[in-house]
Parts: structure tokens; sequence; C-alpha cells
């Protein structure tokens, strides 16, 4: 379906090259076959809302590689991706990428089928899957990763809180929204310094054909956090920060 369409192929290549992303045919190759297993799998579990080609290609595989352009800023080895889904963007990630990653979400048959993904795509090697909740996870994995990503899986403050303890030191924490209020994006900035991050930058870029807007906002650590984290399962979400 996706692999054998050359107007999807074509605009994979078009949009990313709209934004400045270059692809090998093995990259355009692994991005649509990712897309393909996910419309398979969706008709028996509930991964995407998004079945139609057009907008899978758009607000899936784009949406993502945006996330690979701002995080390919600087060079990353290992990196976590929170609340993954149906993949996303972790697995851009990996396609474009030679580093080493973990796919994580706390929904057990969501992280079952990315497994499947990653060995149908042959990227099992090196990268894994967890179906431990954030804050678990943390506890025996702080300041692992060089760069964690998210996708608007929680209020910003809520996921600076979840990255921080997981982030290595001088590393990036890379998350991105369809909207972000001014007093969401300050009410993260306040966490950060809490814990430990530094608000870096925003980015904002339009989805062709109107698909939609998306903020890229960036932190780096620069310290240890002046809490001890991670806290106790549910207070990121129930009680954050700022």
């Amino acid at each position: 379906m996706f692999l054998e369409s050359n107007s999807t192929r074509k605009q994979l290549r078009d949009e990313a090259k709209y934004f400045n992303i270059e692809l090998s045919p093995i990259q355009e190759d692994l991005l649509l076959k990712h897309l393909e297993l996910l419309i398979e799998k969706n008709k028996v579990l509930n991964l995407t809302r998004i079945t139609d080609t057009e907008l899978a290609v758009r607000l899936h595989s784009i949406d993502s590689l945006l996330v690979y352009k701002s995080a390919s800023s600087e060079e990353f080895f290992n990196f976590l991706d929170i609340g993954t889904g149906g993949g996303f963007p972790g697995i851009a990630l990996a396609v474009m990428s030679n580093a080493n990653g973990v796919l994580l979400d706390s929904v057990a048959k969501k992280v079952l089928a990315v497994s499947e993904f990653l060995c149908q795509l042959g990227l099992s090697n090196r990268i894994s899957t967890s179906s431990e909740r954030a804050e678990i996870y943390a506890l025996n994995h702080k300041g692992e990763f060089d760069l964690i990503t998210a996708r608007a899986v929680a209020p910003l403050a809520s996921l600076v809180e979840y990255a921080a303890p997981l982030v290595a030191l001088n590393g990036r924490f890379i998350t991105t929204k369809a909207q972000i209020t001014n007093e969401e994006l300050e009410s993260g900035i306040k966490a950060a310094k809490i814990c430990g991050l530094k608000y870096v930058s925003r980015e904002t870029y339009e989805l062709p054909k109107d698909s939609g807007h998306r903020e890229i906002i960036v932190f780096r650590k620069i310290k240890e956090p002046s809490i001890v984290l991670p806290r106790s399962n549910g207070m990121a979400k129930n009680k954050p920060l700022a």
C-alpha cells in the first residue's frame, strides 16, 4: 500500500525536502513500511485515529521528522522516546540516525505492537521498548540518555519532570505540541528550573496543506535537580511543580 505507491513516496520525499530534510531511498522505505505496519495493526488495536494515507504521511512521518530535524542540530548517541504510542517520533529517529534508543509507553499492548514493528523494520538490534511508567523507568536509568523526546503526551511542566531524571548532563529534552499557550510554556520553564533544565528554544512550523501548526520546544540539562526526582508515581501529572 504505502511502499508500492509512487505518489505516497513522492509526498514523503517532497514534504521532507520542504523542511530541508533529505531522505535516502532506504530511509523512505523504512518510514513508509512503518506506516504500512501501523495501519495494518490498527485494524485490531487502536494505535492511531489517522488512517488516511496522505494524512498519515504528514501527521506521523513528517511530524516525527521535524523532531529529528531539531535533534540533529547536535550529535546524539542514545535516546528515549516517552509516550511513543505507535512509534512516533522514536522510529523516525532510529531510521534517520545510528543512535541506540528506547521507546517507552505505559500501554503494554502498544509496546508489544511497536516491538513487532522494530523487528520487521530490522531495528530491534539497537532499539528496545519498555511499558514501564516514566517515573518507574527513571529509578534504574538516571542520566542515561543524551536525548529525550515526547510528542504531546502531557502538559509541558509534567513532561519536563518526566524527562529530567533520565537525561544526562548537557543532554536535551525535545517535545512537540500542536499548540501551546503562554501559560503552559511559562509553567514548563518554571518546572524546568527546578528540575535542572534550561529553556533553549521554541521552533514553529506549519504543516503542508493547512494540516496543522507545530511547536517544538527544546530544553537542556545544565545541573542536577533541586528536588529528588523522580517523585512518586502520578505526582508529575496530578501535582505539577509549576
